[in-house]
């Protein structure tokens, strides 16, 4: 397990700097459903999720190169980079923006709220163990919020419905970030979260651009196509949501503990669901409120009762 900073440091953290950073950790990456969003409304997705990690990871390594604290970096660092880069910003967040192309922000949020879902499913065939029993009950409220928002009804409005494959799309990049989660607690890395996390920013947005280019993305856009807004959504994305967000993330860790950090896995809905109400206009149905109630509670029930502590550490340990 990597940590960058000592019990020592849990101690002169005041109440204040703890409160804005779980005030950064609940907006701002519930935000970056959003900014995704506007994002793709002129830049290709793969594209734009590629150069959000890319630029983030390339500025904080910089950054800690010019401290000293990119030292003792090893080619099997760089391997395990890459493919958690591939599993968790390719096939996470990868998906994620491109299945926003077909779901709104808000649901798509509830619907990758389904992380720890597969989680406790990986973490159980993995460890041979089964779940609390509370947590298996959790796991059917997740399971049942998801198909009351995701099936169609009889008698609904078509236009009510979630893109079907939107949906899969986003059930696929819970799925690969709670593998990627899995495999980055025995990866071999570097002892530095954060130089840790510079490195699978950086494979990971090469990656994606690597993925753009051969989907051909860069031929269907140009510079002066993409709006003011989709670049303003961008520099939010890279700075709020990778740079902020994970630095708030990292300290909150060192701070408190990670049961109470991992809050943020049912609080994040909450607040894109919100912001795409209350900024682009998204409807909020009583089928959504009511799917966002069974999935988030659910969510809360699985963080609770998932497991030890290195589990829900793990559950928790990148950005959006």
């Amino acid at each position: 397990m990597r940590k960058t900073i000592t019990g020592a440091h849990q101690r002169v953290a005041s109440r204040s700097q703890i409160v804005l950073a779980f005030a950064a950790v609940y907006v701002l990456w519930g935000s970056t459903y959003l900014a995704i969003r506007i994002g793709d409304e002129t830049i290709p997705p793969f594209l734009l999720a590629g150069l959000r990690h890319t630029v983030a990871g390339l500025l904080l390594l910089g950054w800690l190169r010019l401290r000293g604290g990119a030292a003792g970096i090893e080619r099997r660092h760089w391997r395990s980079a890459a493919i958690i880069g591939a599993l968790m910003l390719l096939g996470g967040n990868g998906l994620v923006t491109w299945a926003e192309k077909r779901v709104p922000s808000g649901l798509a949020a509830l619907i990758v709220a389904s992380v720890p879902i597969w989680m406790t499913l990986l973490h159980g065939l993995q460890t041979r163990r089964r779940p609390h029993g509370v947590v298996l009950l959790g796991l059917a409220l997740c399971v049942a919020g998801l198909a009351f928002l995701v099936l169609p009804s009889a008698g609904a409005v078509a236009s009510n419905h979630v893109d079907p494959l939107g949906a899969i799309a986003l059930l696929c990049a819970a799925f690969f970030w709670a593998i990627g989660s899995l495999y980055s607690r025995t990866a071999p890395l570097p002892s530095s979260t954060l130089l840790a996390t510079a490195m699978e920013m950086v494979a990971g947005g090469a990656i994606l651009l690597t993925v753009s280019t051969v989907a051909g993305e860069w031929r269907t856009v140009s510079l002066a196509a993409v709006s003011s807004r989709s670049i303003l959504a961008l520099a939010y994305l890279i700075v709020a949501g990778s740079l902020l967000g994970f630095t708030a993330y990292v300290f909150l860790l060192s701070a408190t503990t990670p049961a109470r950090v991992s809050t943020y896995a049912f609080v994040n809905p909450v607040v894109a669901v919100f912001f795409g109400w209350a900024i682009a206009g998204e409807a909020v149905t009583l089928r959504t409120a009511l799917s966002a109630l069974l999935i988030v509670g659910a969510v809360a029930l699985i963080v609770r009762y998932g497991g030890r502590k290195g589990k829900e550490e793990e559950m928790t340990r990148e950005a959006a």
